[in-house]
């Protein structure tokens, strides 16, 4: 069975002390979860987050990674740096990387390969925009871009990729696909992976990351295909983000 994950992605917010703080809130409220616990803040909080989780069961992911090792990269940060901090996840062609950072899916491979390369677990994020879901095009973008974000990996490799279905018009709009619809978008990026890597696509958890929040998250936790969630505004308060996790638990 598929280990469930939540993760939390902070974004742009929290400064070092504010990072300190909602660690130090959340600690106790997930110690019991049976399934795995990340968090992913800003760069700046990574050292301070990641000396506070050294005791707990929660996990430290990044929100991006450039795919070279080292060179004239100004602003950017490699898979090296941050494993060297403790970051074990990486969150990987985001929608607003896509939409804002000029984010493509031919740099989400370079980035995968090099998560990979480094002992990364890449979190990798598909996901259609309103009107590519009224048009009927969702199956294939996200096949297309599950296929293309794994290309050069072998099927050892993908097993531990985590994958996470964010339909673009459901990121901070309140809005969310139904259960149905999610795990129905879900089976569809499943079956991509098995089309190119056999039962490896078994093994892959795949995320549900459109506005999860404590009030639809058992609903999609309860779904089959749906292995957790990438979690956004709700990652931001203790007590919203533990509601989730502890509804991540399947029997």
């Amino acid at each position: 069975m598929r280990r469930p994950i939540i993760a939390g992605n902070w974004k742009m917010n929290m400064t070092p002390s504010e990072a300190r703080a909602l660690v130090e809130e959340l600690k106790p409220l997930v110690k019991d979860a049976k399934c795995e616990v990340v968090v992913c803040p800003p760069y700046v909080d990574l050292s301070a987050v990641s000396e506070l989780i050294k005791d707990s069961n929660i996990r430290l992911g990044a929100q991006n990674i450039h795919w070279a090792e080292k060179g004239a990269f100004t602003g950017e940060v490699s898979a090296n740096m941050l494993k060297e901090l403790g970051v074990e996840y990486a969150i990987i062609g985001h929608s607003e990387r896509r939409q804002y950072f000029g984010e493509t899916d031919a740099t989400v491979n370079q980035r995968v390969l090099a998560a990979v390369k480094a002992g990364l677990t890449p979190i990798i994020c598909v996901g259609e925009k309103k009107e590519e879901r009224e048009a009927g095009y969702t199956n294939a973008l996200v096949t297309y871009q599950t296929q293309i974000a794994l290309s050069g990996l072998t099927a050892d490799e993908v097993k531990n990729v985590v994958i996470a279905y964010e339909p673009v018009w459901a990121i901070g709009t309140g809005l969310t696909a139904t259960d149905e619809q999610a795990n129905e978008t879900i089976g569809v990026i499943r079956e991509a992976v098995r089309a190119a890597y056999g039962d490896a696509a078994d093994d892959v958890r795949i995320q549900y990351g459109g506005s999860m929040n404590p009030k639809n998250c058992k609903g999609l936790m309860a779904q089959p295909e749906i292995d957790g969630g990438l979690i956004g505004g709700a990652s931001l308060k203790a007590p919203d983000f533990a509601v989730i996790v502890n509804a991540a638990t399947k029997g």
